[in-house]
């Protein structure tokens, strides 16, 4: 891992499992699924834990907190700027890359930082279920 030895954080082997575990991961994982995971490893790590270590990697700009599941927060190591597909069924969530870039009135002084679409609808698998 030898890429996180410069993100300014110390790298605990936790926190290193947890980046493991992101790496590539494309399911948006709850931290719940985190914890699950990263148990197996660590079987006394708490889930208080996972939650400091997210917020960690939050705040340098590892991960992104994604607010699309009305249940639990999931996270997302691809902190470029992309949409999601959400399905209704199963929620799943799919990466879409989208080129997107309204023109806003300057109102009130307002910046926009980021621009994060949600497209809601029913997957391929679901859709081949319903039949």
């Amino acid at each position: 891992m030898e890429k996180y030895k410069n993100i300014g954080l110390k790298l605990t082997p936790q926190r290193l499992a947890v980046l493991q575990y992101l790496e590539g991961n494309k399911s948006h994982p709850s931290a719940e699924d985190i914890y699950r995971a990263v148990k197996r490893r660590f079987p006394t790590i708490s889930i208080a834990t996972i939650y400091n270590i997210l917020e960690s990697l939050k705040e340098k700009g590892l991960v992104q907190e994604l607010n699309i599941d009305p249940y639990k927060k999931r996270f997302d190591p691809d902190t470029t700027s992309h949409h999601h597909l959400i399905c209704t069924k199963c929620g799943r969530i799919v990466d879409i890359e989208m080129d997107f870039n309204p023109s806003l009135p300057e109102n009130e002084g307002f910046r926009v930082e980021r621009i994060h679409m949600e497209f809601y609808g029913v997957c391929k698998d679901c859709s081949s279920k319903g039949k």
